[in-house]
This record gives C-alpha cells, sequence and structure tokens, in this order.
C-alpha cells in the first residue's frame, strides 16, 4: 500500500494548512494591551489610606480596560519593598506601582544606601492620582481638644506621651518629628507596619495621637472613636471646615504636610502601554461614584499628564530632601 499522498488528498488538506497558518499567524501577532489581569503593587498593609484608595481605582479600572485589576500588598521599609519590586518587573503594563510621597519623596533622603530602586530612573510615570491631607488625632479619653491644649499636655508630662506612625521614616512619622521639633516637645515614637495599626493604637490607647491621612481617619472621627484637633495642610479643609490647620491652631508657621498617590509603571514600558494607562485614570476618576468615594475618605481626586507627574516627583524629591536634613530622624 502506497503511503504518498495522491493529488485529491492534497487538495483536501489544503484548506485545513491554510486555517492553521493563518491560526499561527493570529497567534504569532502581539495581542492588543492588556489581555491579562493586571496587579496593582501598593507598599503598606491592607486598610490603610493607599490601601482604600488603590482598591477603589481598580475596581474602576478593571471596568474602564476590560481586565481585572488585583491589587497586592507588599508593605515594608515605608513603602521601600513595594518599589524595589515593581521596580525590577517586566516593563509590559501588568505589574504597576502605586508611588506615594513617602517612596517618591521621603525615602530617597532617608534610605541613602538600602532605598533598592531610583525613584526616577527605576520609573515610568503615569498618571497622579489623589492629593491626601493628614489629620493630627487623638484618642477622645485625652483631656485635650485643641493643639495648643496638646502641646501644653505633653510639656506636663515629658517622655511620657506615645505618637504612633505607620512605619520608620514614613509621612506620617516625619509629621509628627516635624511637629514634636517646633513644638519643642519631648515624646515617643511608636512605629506600626501601617496606618490603620497605627490608628488602632491610637483608639485603644496604647498611643496618645498620630498623624492619619483622612482617608483612614475619618470613619473613625465620624464615629467619635478618633477625636480630630488640626488638618497637615496649610489651609482648613472643606471635608472638616471647621478643623484648623496645625499652622494657624498650634502656631507653627510653615508648617504643611500634604500626601499624595500616583501610578507609575516599570521603566521601559511601552509609551503606547503608558499613554492607554494614562487615559484610563483619567476616565476612571472622572466617574462620580469613584470621585464620591475619594472625597468621603477625605482624599482629592487629581489625575495629571505623565510628564507633568515627573516634574511634580522631581520637586518632592528636591523639597523633601531639605526638609528630612533638617530633621533628626535616621533610619539608615
Amino acid at each position: 500500500m502506497s503511503l504518498r499522498p495522491t493529488r485529491a488528498s492534497v487538495k483536501l488538506l489544503l484548506p485545513f494548512a491554510a486555517v492553521l497558518f493563518c491560526a499561527a499567524q493570529a497567534l504569532a501577532q502581539p495581542q492588543p494591551y492588556p489581555n491579562q489581569p493586571i496587579r496593582l503593587v501598593i507598599g503598606y498593609a491592607a486598610g490603610g489610606t493607599t490601601d482604600i484608595l488603590a482598591r477603589s481605582l481598580a475596581e474602576q479600572l478593571s471596568k474602564t480596560l476590560g481586565q481585572s485589576v488585583i491589587v497586592e500588598n507588599k508593605a515594608g521599609a515605608a513603602g521601600n519593598l513595594a518599589a524595589a519590586y515593581v521596580s525590577q518587573a517586566k516593563p509590559d503594563g501588568y505589574v504597576l506601582f502605586m508611588a506615594t510621597l513617602a517612596s517618591h519623596g521621603i525615602n530617597p533622603a532617608l534610605y541613602k544606601t538600602s532605598l533598592g530602586y531610583d525613584p526616577v530612573k527605576s520609573f515610568e510615570p503615569i498618571s497622579m492620582v489623589a492629593a491626601i491631607p493628614m489629620l493630627l488625632v487623638v484618642n477622645p479619653k485625652l483631656p485635650v481638644n485643641s493643639v495648643p491644649e496638646l502641646i501644653a499636655y505633653a510639656k506636663q508630662k515629658p517622655g511620657q506621651l506615645n505618637y504612633a506612625s505607620s512605619g520608620n521614616g514614613s509621612p506620617v512619622h516625619l509629621a509628627g518629628a516635624i511637629f514634636a521639633d517646633a513644638a519643642k516637645l519631648d515624646v515617643v515614637h511608636i512605629p506600626y507596619r501601617g496606618g490603620a495599626i497605627a490608628n488602632t493604637s491610637v483608639m485603644s490607647g496604647d498611643t496618645q495621637y498620630t498623624f492619619a491621612s483622612m482617608p483612614a481617619a475619618m470613619p473613625q472621627v465620624h464615629a467619635g472613636k478618633l477625636r480630630a484637633l488640626a488638618v497637615t495642610t496649610k489651609e482648613r479643609s472643606p471635608l472638616l471646615p471647621n478643623t484648623p490647620s496645625v499652622e494657624e491652631a498650634g502656631g507653627l508657621p510653615g508648617y504643611d504636610i500634604n500626601t499624595w498617590d500616583a501610578l507609575l509603571a516599570p521603566k521601559g514600558t511601552a509609551p503606547a502601554v503608558i499613554a492607554k494607562l494614562n487615559a484610563a485614570v483619567i476616565q476612571a476618576l472622572q466617574s462620580s461614584a469613584l470621585a464620591k468615594r475619594f472625597e468621603s475618605e477625605g482624599a482629592v481626586p487629581d489625575t495629571s499628564t505623565p510628564e507633568a507627574l515627573a516634574a511634580f516627583i522631581d520637586a518632592e524629591l528636591v523639597k523633601w530632601a531639605a526638609v528630612v536634613a533638617r530633621t533628626p530622624i535616621k533610619v539608615d
């Protein structure tokens, strides 16, 4: 029996070969971005401000991009571990980083030898996401109702008051250190692994006060579990119009701290991918539901071009290097 193909059999196989060839060609073509789930990495534990905002944004981005956007918590070293992890990820747009004032403002000045990434050279800016004031909050059982009263109380008990932070070198730590230095207070810093845990410590009485981000603190303030004394920004927040700024209430000229979140990708991510993500963030933050969610948490939705974000980060690095140089904080 001959195994050689006949002309008839070849004619029958040609259509199938053509189909297989076309399928192979289709598989070889790059698929439109995104065609798989995207991971959004944050440097803090679940329940904190960045986590709250990241999850809200991820939910809306999933709808906008047509792919799941999964938040991944990699807490540690005030966000450095997560930043270093993303900086080494494949630059294909499927691993993104939620940058903060800590990772791209304060930490580069604090962690001079152990940062693990370059805040500028390791990333491609995508868009700003939110501006986030902080609140000076105390345990409601503490016999103080204003910044001057807290300063006077702390001076009456030198070395006895503890203030909580979300970690050594975090914006909360820096806010507390600058406050203590300006008011000439002898207080003890107690670092925790995240803002939510720090806030809980104040509510339980383990610590007496903290500089909590508004998104994480507002629900507890409204519930009476924390007492808000002041906002850290120069101007009052429209969400708490009767709450003064630290500067005006405490007589501390120049006290002005405003934290922020922004979206970055690993260096080398294609410009087309960056453009698509930028457009997706802008569209997501135009959602009235998402905007209300941010604002109800105390965060102000904010977007930018990649170029504007790059310039903003450059300015923040210069600003906070000067601030850190004036404080006694040392972590490296």
